[in-house]
């Protein structure tokens, strides 16, 4: 197998321009005698009984870990925890403005990026996009896996954590507007909390309402194979639609006489949107589409509950055991009423309904023994079973020529799945820590339903992983990482089930969709190497390197089956990515005195990987980000805070097949706030996002013997602004 050696010849360059950076950041500090040894003994010292409020888990943890407190997550106010994302080092979005799109690390989709919340899956149908920011906590970014959660990180783990520190009473009311063209946004969010006695506990609920129009045009062109166009179609497209969501969390803490704790704590959101979108086709050359006057109408509405107790209990010899029973209900119902017109005349009337239910048990735990100096031993579990039953049924009425059909179609799957860890750290010196684990995950799923045979899938997977972390002798502020995992990615049981979602105007730009029970899981082994100086004051560099070796990678493919053009996800030989990001943040008062109070962050992150599948150019992974950038500035004076948020994301052809095509469009985002302090109990924030008005553009082109087929559409991009008033009372 050919790997072309010049991204990891780039990486090394850039890895050493940015050491060179760092060494001439080190110029002026002492480098030997009673002075340096004096600061290795206090850092010793630190390092080993450094109170909690000295520990910086991004510099101390041996496992590499990015950190997002709340106070960096509610800074512009948004309303979706994905604006939030789009903004943190080696994270990107897909999806127009942020919005309803898919979250990657290492710029990778398909469910390469692990999204965890309070370190657990979050079941099918839930909507991470409805999540507020207000009720997080903090976001954990790990960029190598850890034998405590989920080894079904390929690309990485994203742990949303939320809100469940209480340390004094709190009583905080946010109301909010946001506005732009065709777009009005209100919200409001309480949070509540107190302690009596040996109980604390915590409330926060956040509404939402959204009201958008949105103009989506379309071009559709196709070439014989000797070049000629045959075909050239426009289509105007709108749409009007309404969300609403809630989200309630509530959390009661009990310290027992023993000392033990119980937590229990609850997740409620219930979200509904509704769209009504119009389209028409005008076909310039060749031939119309069989619908070309479109009108759709859906109501989609989605419920998830989710309930935990967590129960931590102390032993004499200083051994912990914590345990944590779950169960979560989710209910999701989509309405879809679809009519197409030919000069005014109906000539297809459609109505879509479809409702599924979601129900979890799950139980994880760990037992950490300190017993041996200088290590933490940790053996756990972490087992669930999941069940989904879902039903559709479709009516399309004989209107005319137009054939009747009717599909009346329900399904069931299950899934069990049963994990064991085991992990230690070791302080091998004050300076050097190792992090050994093993985990092993099995996942056992059978989907049956009245239109397709039962299928059945197993997988298994030993992940051994280690990580280590090296504080650099001779200084303070230098240290290397290294990562070796083993991860892998399972299907989903929606990728499995083969029942078939139906295209009205079928080709090979609008295929039909449906599931493939054959698919296997995807396994990858992957290295991760990284370099961190860190300032005096909370400045940091660092630059990291990491490579992946997928097998079986899954593709989604378009392929013509019984009469129609179908998507379906496929098993598609092996891939490769590899990747370099630089980060850096830092107060400007680190390099001059005299600074004013502006504080600055940076990151860039470049990547690539090839397909063995599939003939170059362009053949990498699943659309892959191949460079992406954040910038930030955020200025203090006084009782005003502002700042402002830039996030690039390059995009541009990706070859999916030796048939397809994709294109994604470049993404410039400016976000803007500003926060005015009237005193302790009010202050004001103001937005703006999307400054540049960026639009998005989404193309895709299927070629065969036959000639070629591209469709593009455009999504206009729109400016929001927002107010925000906080008052504690």
């Amino acid at each position: 197998m050919h790997v072309d050696a010049k991204p990891l010849r780039r990486t090394l360059i850039a890895a050493a321009i940015v050491a060179s950076f760092t060494a001439h950041a080190q110029e002026g500090q002492p480098k030997g005698g009673a002075e340096q040894k004096a600061a290795d003994s206090k850092m010793q010292q630190v390092e080993v009984r450094g109170s909690a409020e000295a520990y910086d888990p991004r510099r101390d943890d041996t496992a590499s870990k990015i950190v997002v407190n709340h106070d960096e997550i509610v800074k512009h106010g948004d309303t979706s925890v994905l604006d939030v994302l789009k903004r943190v080092p080696g994270v990107t979005v897909s999806g127009a403005n942020g919005r309803g799109g898919e979250i990657r690390m290492r710029g990778l989709g398909s469910g390469y990026t692990q999204i965890l919340i309070n370190g657990e899956r979050a079941p099918a149908g839930f909507s991470i996009d409805s999540l507020a920011p207000d009720v997080i906590e903090r976001i954990e970014v790990l960029r190598a896996a850890t034998a405590e959660f989920s080894t079904q990180s390929i690309a990485g783990t994203i742990n949303i954590v939320l809100k469940k520190a209480i340390k004094t009473a709190q009583r905080e009311l946010k109301l909010g507007y946001g506005r732009g063209p065709d777009f009005t946004n209100p919200t409001a969010n309480l949070q509540l909390s107190d302690k009596a006695g040996k109980m604390s506990w915590s409330l926060a609920a956040n509404v939402i309402h959204q009201e958008a129009g949105r103009d989506s045009p379309a071009l559709e062109e196709g070439y014989n194979p000797a070049g000629r166009e045959v075909l050239l179609r426009e289509t105007e497209s709108s749409a009007g639609t309404h969300f609403d969501a809630i989200n309630i969390t509530p959390r009661i803490n009990w310290t027992l006489a023993n000392g033990d704790t119980v937590t229990w704590q609850t997740f409620l959101n219930a979200n509904r949107f509704a769209m009504d979108q119009y389209s028409d086709v005008s076909t310039l050359l060749g031939s119309a589409p069989q619908f070309p006057h479109q009108g759709m109408w859906m109501t989609n509405t989605n419920r998830f509950f989710h309930t935990d107790v967590n129960w931590t209990h102390k032993l004499e010899s200083g051994s912990k055991l914590d345990f944590k029973l779950g169960t979560a209900i989710g209910a999701l119902r989509n309405d879809t009423h679809r009519m197409a017109f030919d000069r005014g005349t109906p000539t297809l009337d459609s109505d879509i309904y479809s409702h599924g239910t979601d129900r979890d048990l799950s139980s994880t735990g760990k037992y950490t023994n300190p017993l041996v100096e200088n290590h933490s031993l940790a053996v756990g579990w972490d087992m669930g079973f999941h069940n989904r039953s879902d039903a559709r049924y479709q009516q399309d009425l004989p209107i005319g020529a137009a054939p009747g059909f009717i599909l009346d179609e329900h399904y069931t799957g299950r899934v069990a799945r049963l994990a064991g860890f085991v992990q230690d750290e070791w302080n091998v010196t004050p300076r050097w820590s190792v992090y050994m684990g093993v985990r092993w995950e099995g996942i056992q799923t059978r989907v049956e339903g009245n239109t397709f045979d039962t299928a059945h899938a197993r997988s298994s997977v030993w992940s051994p992983l280690m990580q280590t972390l090296y504080k650099l002798p001779g200084t303070k502020a230098d240290q290397v990482r290294l990562a070796l995992t083993r991860t892998y990615k399972s299907p989903d049981v929606q990728s499995l089930i083969p029942h078939r979602f139906l295209s009205l105007n079928n080709s090979s730009t609008e295929p039909d969709f449906m599931g493939n029970p054959d698919l296997k899981p995807e396994l990858a082994r992957g290295i991760d190497a990284s370099y961190e100086h860190f300032w005096e004051g909370g400045g940091m560099l660092s630059a990291s390197v990491s490579s992946r070796q997928i097998k079986d990678f899954t593709r989604q493919m378009v392929v013509f089956k019984d009469g129609r053009w179908v998507g379906m996800p496929f098993n598609y030989g092996d891939a490769r990515t590899y990747g370099l990001e630089l980060e850096s943040k830092f107060p400007l008062k680190t390099l001059f005195a005299a600074a004013p109070a502006i504080d600055l962050r940076a990151s860039v992150s470049r990547n690539w990987s090839t397909v063995d599948s599939v003939p170059g150019p362009n053949n990498r992974l699943d659309q892959q980000t191949p460079l992406s950038a954040t910038f930030g500035i955020d200025y203090k004076a006084g009782q005003l805070t502002t700042g402002a948020s830039y996030a690039f994301k390059n995009g541009g052809p990706v070859r999916i097949s030796v048939n397809q095509m994709a294109y994604q469009s470049v993404r410039r985002d400016l976000d803007m706030y500003a926060l005015w302090k009237f005193n302790p109990q009010y202050q004001l924030r103001l937005a703006l996002s999307n400054v540049l008005r960026q639009d998005f553009i989404n193309s895709g082109s299927y070629t065969d013997a036959a000639g070629s087929v591209t469709r593009t559409s455009i999504y206009p991009g729109k400016m929001i602004a927002r107010a925000t008033l906080e008052m504690k009372f």
